[in-house]
């Protein structure tokens, strides 16, 4: 690293991590995902670590729903390649579905599953962003 990452990396503010468990995801365009997903999902940005030269970061932080997520681009002469997204969905538990998806799809989400009442008594539906992270949202039924 260049003594200039290294006194950017040692000036990082320190940000509170919220959730137990926090998904740490690798896209290509880790900034521009960032801008997705405050459009999509409504995230907040709490730390962006400065682009390289070549327009990538290895870190940024979000808030979304009130969770930490946080994303990075691949570096993969560091031997972290890109890799597609694959076994995994981040799950959005919500109370208001309807304006969540809205909001989602307005923004570029695709639709993989359209909302519906699922065998478990809530409304779940699937999406799918541009950077091919598939993302669902869970509305418990009122009773």
């Amino acid at each position: 690293m260049t003594d200039a990452t290294e006194q950017s990396q040692s000036q990082q503010p320190r940000v509170p991590v919220h959730g137990g468990v926090v998904a740490y995801l690798t896209v290509d365009g880790a900034v521009k995902a960032a801008e997705f997903y405050k459009r999509a999902f409504g995230a907040e940005e709490a730390f962006t670590f400065p682009v390289d030269e070549k327009g990538r970061t290895m870190h940024v932080h979000l808030y979304i729903n009130g969770s930490s997520v946080m994303l990075g681009d691949a570096f993969p002469e560091y031997g972290h390649a890109l890799e597609k997204p694959q076994s995994f969905t981040m799950q959005l538990v919500v109370d208001d579905l309807d304006s969540w998806w809205k909001r989602a799809v307005d923004a570029g989400a695709e639709v993989v599953v359209e909302p519906q009442v699922m065998f478990w008594g809530d409304r779940w539906g699937q999406l799918r962003d541009p950077f091919g992270v598939a993302w669902a949202m869970n509305e418990p039924v009122k009773a």
